[in-house]
Formats: C-alpha cells, sequence, structure tokens
C-alpha cells in the first residue's frame, strides 16, 4: 500500500469542499436557465425549489431578503432565468443554488441587457445625484413628450390644468414602443431644448410589459435626458415599473399623474397660502396700527404736549439745581484737597529736609577721611612687606654669588645650563657668564674630581 495522506472527517472535507468553491469566480456570479419544481414558499418567507433541465436537476434556495422584489409569482413549471451563487450547504454536503435575481424566461435576455446598461450608464456618472438639476417652483410651460393617444396623456393634461390653470403646456407626440421609439423619443427631448423658455420637460407612458416599455431602457433616450438643459420628470409606467430613463431623470413618478402633480403647485393651495398669510399681514397690521396709536396717544397726553412751556421750565429749573449741586461739588472738592495739601506740607517742614542733608553730608566727609587714613594704613603695611621679600629675593639672586666670584657656565647655543663635565666634550665651545659679562670659550681638557 502507498503511503497514506492527510485523512479527513466529514465536516473537513466538505468544509475544503465549500472553500473551493466559494473562492471560484466564475461560480460567483452565474446565470442559470431552467424549469422550476418542488417550489416551496416557508413560512419564513424563504423559497426553496428545483432547477431542472433535460439532463440534470440543481438544488435552489432565494432567500426572503432577495425573493420580496419579485414581479412575479413562482410556481412549478414556471422556467425562468436565475442569478446567484454556487455553494455548499454544509448540514447535508450538498451543494446549491443560491438565487439572488429570478426573471421568467423568455424576456430574460432584457433583464440582462438592462443590468448591463444600468452598470455602464452608472459607473459613467449619469445618475449622479449631484448632477440632477432642481424642478422650478413656479414653471410657466412645460414640455409633455408622450403617445398623443392613450389614458396617459389625458390624465397629464388634466392633472396639470386642474392644479394650475395657469400653464402653458406643449404636447410632442413620439412613439413610446416599438424599434422606432427610443430615437423618437431622444429626437423630441433635443428639439424641446432648442424651443424658447420651456421650463421642464415630463418624458414618460402609460403601464406595459418589459417590451412594450423598452424605449425607456434604450441608451439613446438615457443620453438625451441627461444632455438635456431642461429639467426632465419621467413617468414611466406603474410604480412598480423601473426603467434606465427614470434613473438618469432630474425627478422619477411613480405615475404620468403623479409626475403631473411634481411639475405644478396646487392654484388652490398657493390661494389657501395667499389668504392665510393675507389674513396674518391684516392682523399684524391693524396690531400695529393699535400699538403705534396707543404711543401717540400717551405722547400727545404727556406734559411736553399739553404744557410744553411748563416742560421747559421746569428743565430749566432742574438745571439750575444741577448747576448749583455742581459748583458746591467743586467747592468741596477744592477745599478738601486745599487742607490735604497743607497736611502734607506741614509734614515735610516738620522734617526739615536741609538740616537732614547737612547732616548727611558732614558725615559723608568724615566717612572719606576715616577711609583715606586706613587705606594709607594698609598701603604702609604692604609697602613693608614688599620691602621684605625684595630683600629674601635678592639674597636669592645667582647675581648675588656671581659677585663674589663665581660664574655660569652655558653651552654654545645658551640654552642648556653645564652642570657635569658629562655635558661637553674637549674642543667644543662654551659661553661662560660672568658677573659683569660673558666668556666664548673652548674646552681643551676634562679633569673628573673623582678620578682626580
Amino acid at each position: 500500500m502507498g503511503e497514506r495522506g492527510k485523512i479527513f472527517s466529514i465536516i473537513e472535507l466538505t468544509s475544503y469542499i465549500k472553500s473551493v468553491l466559494d473562492d471560484d469566480s466564475v461560480l460567483a456570479n452565474i446565470w442559470v436557465r431552467g424549469e422550476i419544481s418542488n417550489f416551496t414558499h416557508h413560512s419564513s418567507g424563504h423559497m426553496y425549489f428545483t432547477l431542472k433541465d433535460e439532463s440534470s436537476r440543481l438544488r435552489a434556495i432565494m432567500f426572503a431578503g432577495n425573493n420580496r422584489f419579485l414581479k412575479f409569482i413562482p410556481k412549478n413549471g414556471t422556467k425562468v432565468l436565475a442569478r446567484g451563487y454556487i455553494s455548499i450547504y454544509e448540514r447535508d454536503g450538498q451543494y446549491q443554488f443560491y438565487v439572488q435575481e429570478m426573471q421568467p424566461d423568455g424576456i430574460g435576455q432584457l433583464y440582462l441587457a438592462f443590468e448591463q446598461l444600468k452598470q455602464k450608464l452608472e459607473a459613467e456618472g449619469l445618475f449622479a445625484q449631484e448632477k440632477k438639476k432642481a424642478l422650478p417652483s413656479f414653471p410657466q410651460t412645460i414640455g409633455i413628450i408622450t403617445s398623443s393617444t392613450g389614458a396617459a396623456i389625458r390624465d397629464m393634461i388634466t392633472t396639470i390644468k386642474r392644479r394650475y390653470p395657469l400653464i402653458n403646456l406643449l404636447i410632442f407626440p413620439v412613439l413610446v414602443q416599438g424599434k422606432d421609439a427610443a430615437k423618437s423619443i431622444a429626437d423630441a427631448i433635443e428639439q424641446m431644448n432648442n424651443y424658447e423658455g420651456v421650463d421642464l420637460l415630463i418624458v414618460g407612458r402609460g403601464g406595459g410589459s418589459i417590451e412594450e416599455l423598452w424605449a425607456f431602457n434604450e441608451e439613446i433616450v438615457a443620453r438625451s435626458i441627461y444632455q438635456s438643459q431642461i429639467p426632465v420628470i419621467s413617468a414611466v409606467g406603474h410604480e412598480t415599473d423601473f426603467t434606465i430613463a427614470d434613473f438618469v431623470a432630474d425627478v422619477r413618478a411613480a405615475t404620468p399623474t403623479a409626475a403631473a402633480e411634481l411639475a405644478v403647485p396646487n392654484i388652490e393651495e398657493l390661494k389657501n397660502r395667499i389668504t392665510y398669510f393675507e389674513n396674518r399681514l391684516e392682523g399684524q397690521f391693524y396690531k400695529t396700527l393699535e400699538e403705534a396709536k396707543s404711543s401717540l396717544m400717551k405722547l400727545l397726553n404727556s406734559i411736553v404736549f399739553r404744557r410744553p412751556k411748563q416742560y421747559l421750565l421746569e428743565n430749566s429749573q432742574r438745571l439750575d439745581h444741577l448747576e448749583t449741586r455742581l459748583h458746591h461739588s467743586l467747592a468741596n472738592n477744592t477745599s478738601i484737597h486745599r487742607e490735604k495739601l497743607l497736611i502734607v506740607y506741614h509734614k515735610l517742614l516738620q522734617e526739615k529736609p536741609e538740616q537732614k542733608l547737612a547732616n548727611q553730608k558732614e558725615r559723608l566727609n568724615h566717612l572719606t577721611k576715616q577711609l583715606i587714613r586706613e587705606i594709607g594704613v594698609i598701603k604702609e603695611i604692604y609697602q613693608k612687606n614688599l620691602d621684605i621679600k625684595l630683600g629674601q629675593l635678592d639674597a636669592l639672586s645667582p647675581l648675588k654669588v656671581m659677585q663674589r666670584g663665581y660664574a655660569i657656565a652655558y653651552d654654545e647655543s645658551e640654552k642648556k645650563l653645564l652642570k657635569s663635565i658629562k655635558d661637553v666634550q674637549p674642543g667644543d665651545l662654551i659661553k661662560v657668564h660672568l658677573y659683569d659679562g660673558k666668556l666664548d670659550c673652548q674646552v681643551w681638557g676634562l679633569e673628573d674630581k673623582k678620578n682626580g
């Protein structure tokens, strides 16, 4: 038998296979076509079923968080196109398809085209919220781009005229389904942008199947809405219908009627608001008027208007009184400061500053004379010590010794003092210093006292 490798437990093997499947980029996002069988809609909201074709079966699950967006009711026998990923359900050790999106087959290719275009335009920034234009609050002219027949155009005209009769409407009939519909809509948007005075565009149609609404999922329509200089409201189908035009438009309306309500204000509401503000303004005006009248009556009843001369005389008397108080206050303050100044002056005289200054001068002269005497004494002591040191230094001077007949010998350069016969050789030139000069000499011989 060959050497055995690692032995896996069942859970280890299952977990390993699961990790391999989860890491596979192809199996992470795939579309599968099949027929539903064994369908169960659990009380938890999750859907359990099998996708099958002529040759094989695939176990599948669609969680409640995903299936609540389905636009149809799945059942056994329904052929579908489903998108999701493959993984292992570890408890049973079986691989299964986790469905995230599902559409009836037959229109699946349209949904794929829808998703691909949606991702492309979103990546280019055509859906960016910051690029969307605000709708005018009180438009004067609205352009409606839709079919000239059908309930949508009638509902929009009726709603707009009822809400805001002052509006001007420009109806631009276009094809809203079929192979030429997309170009018809795009051309209408472009031509509306060339008209003077159009404040707002409504682009849309009534409800229908995905095939019937497909013109509003075409790229040419999306780009014409994005390039429009006039704000655009999209009004396509019913509330549950979403098209590419809805994502690009400045505002998306759930229905054509809702678009009409978004486009214009309600004139009755405006009238009510105007009436409300008129009443408030009138009330505030009369309130202000009454307050002004009351203030005026108080002023007219005051002494200023009734007896102006008396008012002036009373104020003149009050002015005299204040002037008198001011003079008294100035006089009192002057007297108080004069008394304080005299007190300070008498204190200064009592201190006798001239006498104190003379005493301090006399004391300064005395201290100066004392300092001079002490300096002289110290100088005399230092002079005696200096003479003693000089005498001692003179006694130790080699010149004193040389006066008694001694000499000092140097080498020829006079840098080295000769202390021993070992410092010279016969024939060397030497310098001999005497008390009153020096001799240039040559060594003729050496005599060692120890051997002599």
